[in-house]
């Protein structure tokens, strides 16, 4: 983890260590607190100011916060106030998290989805933005169905979301209906397909869902927290 000062726009120049690369990038203040959620189900909490700078290659992310070393970032963006997240795993179990409740007060963290690691990992978490879930499998299939279908929970494991055979879950993102569901392609590109074009998809939460034609073979929205 490291920091750059100013608006830098172009990191095409950064220099990394040896088997490093860029994980999340995106713009805070000195006065930002960070959220960190992983694949321990846990969140973290960090202050901006405490990073180190950008002239070296940064510190380990686990000099910082008490991160076990089977775990991983599933995603990193600035705290901010008044949201609510979906959060699952990869067995299919999520649910509505208050962003207030994924606020930690120490540096191992605080565990809001209970997951078994490493047979069960969290493995996705996006803003609740409409009134609309979309999850999609490893195994290229999507259904979507309405966020009051999921429960608004502080710590647990949820419910289904999407039932698998030999699959397990991999992204999900929220939309609103009337407007339809966007996501980014392979090469960075917004595509989108309006409610109407997404009969075939909408059901029930826990449905397995049907094949995702023309959604990137990577199974994944490509929709960061802002």
């Amino acid at each position: 983890m490291r920091t750059l000062k100013g608006h830098v726009t172009d990191l095409s120049n950064l220099q990394f260590k040896t088997d490093d690369s860029m994980g999340f990038s995106f713009f805070a203040e000195t006065t930002s607190k960070l959220t960190l959620f992983a694949t321990n189900g846990r969140f973290y909490s960090v202050d901006a100011q405490k990073l180190p700078g950008g002239r070296g290659h940064g510190d380990p992310i686990r000099m910082t916060i008490d991160l076990e070393g089977d775990a991983d970032i599933v995603s990193m963006f600035v705290t901010k106030e008044g949201r609510k997240f979906v959060v699952a795993a990869q067995d299919g179990q999520g649910f509505v998290v208050n962003e207030a409740d994924c606020v930690a007060n120490t540096r191992k963290g605080k565990q809001v989805l209970n997951v078994s690691p490493p047979k069960n990992k969290a493995i996705a978490i996006t803003e609740v933005k409409g009134d609309t879930l979309a999850v999609i499998g490893t195994n290229h299939k999507m259904v979507l169905f309405g966020l009051d279908q999921i429960p608004e929970m502080a710590r647990g494991r949820g419910v289904r979301l999407q039932k698998y055979t030999g699959g397990k879950l991999s992204d999900i993102t929220t939309f609103v209906a009337k407007e339809g569901l966007t996501w980014k392609d392979g090469a960075g590109r917004e595509q989108s397909l309006t409610w109407k074009e997404l009969t075939a998809w909408r059901g029930n939460r826990a449905d397995a869902g049907r094949l995702a034609q023309g959604l990137p073979k990577s199974n994944k929205f490509g929709k960061a927290i802002e």
